[in-house]
This record gives C-alpha cells, sequence and structure tokens, in this order.
C-alpha cells in the first residue's frame, strides 16, 4: 500500500489547488496528508476501524479522513497508474485500506439494494458537521469501488453530498470491462444513491414513511392503513370463491378483469382461477383475446369486470372473431368512465385531429389502447390509425418513422405518456448509433433526431389515477426512496417518469405496461433468489394500487417455488402529504404547520395513509381509481346470478354500447373500430406496419395533394 499512497498523495496535493476545491472548507495539504498517511513509519498499515459510540449505536470513525469533493483526485492516481491491471490491482490495494465494518452493522437497514453482492453503507455526522461514510462489500472489487466513493464523499457537508453527481466519472478511472462489468457499474451508482439518501436524512430533512406491504414467501406484513386495505382481502372469503366458482362453471360464464380491480375482487378471483379456467386478470389488451378463447371453449357469457371501453373492446372483438352468440356483461347499468377516453371524445381531440389531417406531409395518428371504439373509429375516418400499448408505443412510433419516408406521427390522447415518449426519444439521440440499433435496427442517431420534430402528442388528456403521481409525490419519492427500485406506468407525470428512468439507467426501475411492471418485479426478484445471501427488495409502486394483488401472489409463487424463506419484497404506495390525516393536524387551524409536522400523539411519526381520512387527495399518492371500484364483488355475483334465467332481460342496461350507427362507407363504428386493433396485431405479429395501412398512409396523402 506504500506504493499506492506514493501515487496518491502527491496526485491529491496537486488537484487541492485546483478550481475543483474551491470553497470547501478543511481542505488542505495538512488534511490531505492525515488521508494519505494511512502506513506508519515501517510500512505497516495503521488498524483504524469503526466502532460503536458510546451515545448511540450508530458508528463512528477514530480518524477523519478529509478527501476531495469529487473523484478528479482518484481519476488522476488511476490515470497515473498504468494499465488496466494496474488499475485494478490499485482498486483492490482501496478496497483492503478501507476501515473493518463491524459485523452488527451488516443489517438489512444498511444494505445496497441493485447490487449483486453484497453491499453495506452506513453514514453519520462528525462534530464539524461533516459526514463520514463507511462501506463494506462481500466482494473485494466492489469494496473497492465503495472505497472510491468513502474517500470521495467523507468529509462533505450534506448539501455538497447532495450536489455530487459523478456519473461519467467511473468510466474516467478507465477499470476496462473485465473489471467494470455493467453489473459493478450499476452497483456503484447505487451505493452512490445510497449515500445520498443517508446524506438528505442527517441534513435534517424530513423523509416520509410510505404506507408498504412486505411480501414473504407465506406471510404478507402491512404497514400504514392503506395497506392495511389492500391486505385484508389477498387471503379471500372461502365462502366468497365458492360461491363464483360455482356459478361461473354451472352457468358457462367466462370472466375477464383488469388489474386495477378493488383487492377484494381480485383476491376472490385470484382464488377462483385456481378452480375455473376462464378468469382472467390482465392489461386491457389481452382481455378480449382471452374473451374469444373463452368462447371457443364453450363459455355462453362473459362478464367484464374493468371500464367502459374494455366491456366495448371485448364485445366488438368477439364479434370479429364470429361469437357474436355470446353475451357479454359490465358491472353496472350506469357508465363505468374513464377520464383519459373522455379526452378522446371532446372538441379539442376533433381539431387535434383536424390538424393532423390537414398535414402537407404523410401523417399517422397513434391512438392509446384506453379509449372508445368510438374514437378509435372516427379517429381512423380522418387520420390512419393504429392503436398501441403503453408497452409497444415506442416500437410503433419508431417503426412508422422508419418505415414511411417524411411521415408525421400524432399520438393521443394521454398527454403523459406522450411527452414522457418525447423526452425518452430525445434521450434516445443522445446513445451511440450501436445503442440505438439495439433498440430498433432500421434508426441510428440522426434519424432519431430527425424524427423529433415530426412527433406530435396531444396536450389535453389525463388519467386521474397516473395523474396522481405528480411533483410532489415525485420529489417525496426522490428523497425517501431513491435508492429503491422505483416502477412507474408509462402514463405518469413527466417527474415520476423521470425517476423511474433515471432509476432504470442503474437496473433500478422499469417504465411501460402493468405488465412490463410485473414482469420486472419478477424479473429483480428471480435474480434474488439466485444469490446465496437474504434480501429485500423495496419497490416503489408507481402505478394504481390495484396491481398489488397480481404483485403479491406472482411474489409468493416464486418464493415458495425457490424455497426462500429468507427473501421478501417490500411493495410501497407513494403518498402525498395533502393525503396525511392526522388527529392532530385534522383539526389544526394552521395547515401549513400541521403539515410540517406530521406525528401522532406521543411523537410517533404518522404512517401516510387513511388513518384519519381517505388516505388519497387530488395532489398525489395512493392511486386508486374510482371508477374501477364500480366493479365490485357484489355487482358480480348479482350480475351472474341473472344470467340464464328469466331475470337476465334485466341486465340489458349492463350490455356493452354496441355501436352500430354506421359510417359512410357503411360500415357500423364498432367494425371500424376495430381495423385500428387489427393494424395493432399486425404490427405486433410482422414488427412492421401492416401493407394496408402504410397503403393508406400514402393514398390518403396523394388525394390531399
Amino acid at each position: 500500500m506504500a506504493t499506492a499512497v506514493a501515487v496518491i498523495k502527491p496526485v491529491l496535493q496537486r488537484h487541492v489547488a485546483s478550481s475543483n476545491l474551491r470553497g470547501h472548507r478543511g481542505l488542505t495539504p495538512t488534511v490531505i496528508s492525515k488521508f494519505t498517511n494511512i502506513t506508519s513509519a515501517n510500512g505497516s498499515r495503521r488498524n483504524e476501524t469503526f466502532k460503536p459510540s458510546a451515545t448511540s449505536p450508530t458508528l463512528v470513525r477514530e480518524a477523519v479522513l478529509a478527501p476531495p469533493a469529487s473523484l478528479g483526485g482518484l481519476t488522476e492516481q488511476f490515470e497515473a497508474s498504468g494499465g488496466p491491471k494496474e488499475r485494478a490491482q490499485l482498486l483492490l490495494q482501496l478496497a483492503k485500506a478501507l476501515p473493518p465494518f463491524p459485523a452488527d452493522a451488516r443489517t438489512m437497514g444498511n444494505r445496497v439494494m441493485g447490487c449483486t453482492a453484497q453491499v453495506w453503507v452506513h453514514a453519520e455526522l462528525d462534530a464539524a458537521g461533516r459526514l463520514q461514510f463507511a462501506a463494506d462489500s462481500d466482494s473485494e472489487i466492489t469494496r473497492g469501488l465503495a472505497a472510491v466513493l468513502v474517500s470521495s464523499l467523507s468529509g462533505l457537508t450534506p448539501s455538497q453530498v447532495l450536489e455530487v453527481h459523478i456519473t461519467e466519472a467511473l468510466s474516467a478511472l478507465q477499470l476496462g470491462q473485465a473489471v467494470l462489468t455493467p453489473s459493478r457499474a450499476n452497483g456503484f451508482m447505487n451505493m452512490l444513491e445510497a449515500m445520498r439518501k443517508r446524506a438528505r436524512a442527517l441534513s435534517g430533512a424530513f423523509l416520509p414513511t410510505f404506507p408498504s406491504l412486505r411480501v414473504t414467501a407465506n406471510d404478507v406484513t402491512p404497514q400504514g392503513a392503506f395497506a392495511i386495505a389492500q391486505a385484508q382481502f389477498l387471503e379471500p372469503d372461502p365462502a366468497q370463491v365458492e360461491a363464483l366458482v360455482k356459478v361461473l362453471s354451472e352457468k358457462r360464464i367466462g370472466l375477464v378483469a383488469h388489474f386495477y380491480m378493488d383487492p377484494q375482487v381480485q383476491g376472490v378471483l385470484s382464488a377462483a382461477a385456481e378452480r375455473w379456467p376462464h378468469i382472467h386478470i390482465s392489461d386491457s389488451l389481452v382481455m378480449a383475446d382471452s374473451a374469444v378463447r373463452m368462447a371457443e371453449a364453450g363459455c355462453t357469457s362473459v362478464a367484464v369486470l374493468g371500464v367502459d371501453f374494455m366491456s366495448e373492446n371485448v364485445r366488438a372483438i368477439l364479434d370479429e372473431a364470429g361469437h357474436a352468440d355470446v353475451a357479454v356483461y359490465r358491472m353496472a347499468a350506469a357508465d363505468i368512465g374513464c377520464s383519459l377516453a373522455e379526452a378522446a371524445e371532446a372538441p379539442a381531440y376533433d381539431e387535434y385531429l383536424a390538424a393532423a389531417a390537414g398535414n402537407a406531409s404523410p401523417a399517422l395518428h397513434v391512438v392509446y389502447i384506453n379509449t372508445s371504439l368510438r374514437t378509435k373509429a372516427l379517429a381512423h375516418a380522418q387520420v390512419p390509425t393504429i392503436t398501441c400499448t403503453s408497452s409497444n408505443v415506442v416500437q410503433t412510433v419508431l417503426q412508422a418513422f422508419a418505415q414511411v419516408p417524411g411521415i408525421n406521427v400524432y399520438y393521443g390522447p394521454d398527454t403523459y405518456m406522450g411527452a414522457n415518449l418525447a423526452v425518452m426519444l430525445r434521450a434516445v439521440a443522445q446513445m451511440s448509433d450501436e445503442e440505438i440499433r439495439a433498440l430498433h435496427p432500421d434508426h441510428n442517431r440522426e434519424s432519431v433526431r430527425s424524427l423529433l420534430p415530426r412527433l406530435h402528442y396531444f396536450d389535453a388528456g389525463t388519467c386521474i389515477v397516473h395523474h396522481l403521481f405528480g411533483a410532489e409525490v415525485s420529489q417525496l419519492v426522490s428523497q425517501a426512496y431513491g435508492d429503491a427500485y422505483l416502477t412507474a406506468h408509462f402514463e405518469v407525470p413527466g417527474e415520476m417518469f423521470a425517476l423511474a428512468m433515471e432509476a432504470k439507467k442503474r437496473g433500478m426501475g422499469v417504465v411501460g405496461s402493468t405488465q412490463n411492471i410485473l414482469d420486472f418485479i419478477s424479473e429483480k426478484l428471480s435474480e434474488a433468489v439466485e444469490r446465496p445471501f437474504p434480501d429485500t427488495l423495496q419497490v416503489v409502486l408507481g402505478t394504481e394500487s390495484g396491481m398489488v394483488t397480481a404483485i403479491v401472489r406472482k411474489v409468493q409463487a416464486l418464493l415458495r417455488a425457490a424455497g426462500r424463506s429468507d427473501v421478501a419484497v417490500e411493495i410501497v404506495f407513494p403518498v402525498a402529504s395533502e393525503a396525511i390525516t392526522t388527529p392532530v393536524n385534522q383539526g389544526s387551524a394552521n395547515v401549513a404547520s400541521a403539515r410540517a409536522s406530521p406525528v401522532l400523539p406521543g411523537g410517533l411519526p404518522v404512517v401516510p395513509g387513511p388513518a384519519g381520512g381517505e388516505g388519497c387527495s387530488a395532489e398525489g399518492g395512493c392511486a386508486s381509481c374510482p371508477y374501477m371500484k364500480m366493479n365490485s364483488l357484489d355487482a358480480l355475483l348479482g350480475v351472474c346470478a341473472k344470467i340464464g334465467t328469466p331475470g337476465e332481460a334485466l341486465l340489458a342496461g349492463y350490455a356493452p354500447r354496441p355501436y352500430a350507427e354506421k359510417l359512410r362507407d357503411g360500415r357500423s363504428i364498432a367494425a371500424a373500430g376495430c381495423e385500428p386493433i387489427l393494424h395493432m396485431r399486425g404490427f405486433q405479429a410482422a414488427k412492421r406496419l401492416p401493407d394496408a395501412l402504410v397503403a393508406d398512409i400514402m393514398g390518403r396523402k396523394q388525394l390531399a395533394v
């Protein structure tokens, strides 16, 4: 290590005079000498250790190290060390120089999520108000990377650490791909995020504790009233399950439901699905396909648990597949609405489509699946239209630009998804050609940059559920859960989208559909159970809370199959401060003061949730769709009881809208509305826009000219 010190010391002394370090108090050659003096006069390494404080169980450092405010000094040190082999050796030397980390500090609370190896991080403030970090890993290389961060960040104030962004500096160490594998690079960034979180906590900032469910192989532990409400129906009433299975099987009723059902309904459906095969819970796209399979298997009726556009799609697709004789029923005679679908039927959307139709260039309307058949049909009559989902919108748009020269793409009606799509493509334009070709083989930086001005999105359509994940909730998530796994539906506002995209870069996030979110959690859990040590994955659920039932069942199935009782998943439900209601602040005249001090009597911190109210607000958190909740278990059993009896006549109002009105070409709106869906199916099968759609795009362009 003496050789390494001989290199480090002059490099750091040179670096101290650089402009990078001006303004950082206490960083003097004397302090640097203290930092580099980790060998004694006889060359033996000083036994610098961490030990419990006499006044608290936290860890304190015997000797204070004051390193540079960035990785600049260490970067120079690595550059001066020679080739990749020498740099790897230097990294291992740094690992050996890390002070021992006490065994009793290797707790789950100190663990860093998202690392292939086990990594622990601890931080505390010294007497001067500066952070002192400790870290350890069961991998020597990862320990070396931890040492880089410990030596770079220790000695800074919390505010200085929060300003540190050293993504590019890691590659500047030039460790080579053999040492700096993608998983280790991600682990480095996750360690930094964990350190930033601890800096934020030690700065005195309020870090909320959101409601959560801790899921193990055989147990679910809720924290917070909202989580308790989600958990209470995960183990359904056997009598309700028996009653549902009996009526479905006796009357040959198929049942399709969306992931966003009420927990009570989902719990019963999930249990009943183990005994009656014609129950399917999924994204909206798959619901209609499942209904067709049920009809083919002999079901004479299909019950749809979802909003109206879902039952309408089921009805239309069954008709297209030749199953017009199969009855389809919603769960209410009243409208089961959707704010997003309704936005596409507003006059503003007609104006948006009129502008697309009037474009002198070829135009394609990419419409979200979460819209009515009327919207799809009337839009297609104005502008060639293809349906998309949150999981295939990126590929659909990229393929359109690659396949039709000079095309303008108009996406709608979800404003957040459109804006997020534009942000994502701008980020893609900064990637290398090789990375872009991996995303889509017919694109490169130049082609992606050229398409950006020709991508348009509607600016007045939102889902009231995903709107909840706005600026405040995103800020709270970033502050308190930035080191957790972050999931976000493509429909969330840009702030939450940006958080999940940032996390995705380091292997800790996903943006996409509900199925994408479920698959991501399953993938990360499958990786965890392959590792030989206990683990807890903390996952922030950035979509409708109804997803929790599907997640819990998937998680428990994976854990039971792996025989792992020492691995858990904690599902976190984000909440805005407006959603926090307690007996203390409920009657407070000073609302701002009450929100600033969210504590229960006795000084206990409040767990956000419906402790004294609903636990949700128009400004964020506890996402729960009121329309979806119209699909109650009582409504389902009531509909099923009437099917096949004289009382079935009373279900006339429960049938989806038939959309039998005719367009100018003689087709019904229902039939015409299916065409954009069929175009999407063709695209999914061939990975190209269907020839008929391309011909329509070019034909209408020629007519316009």
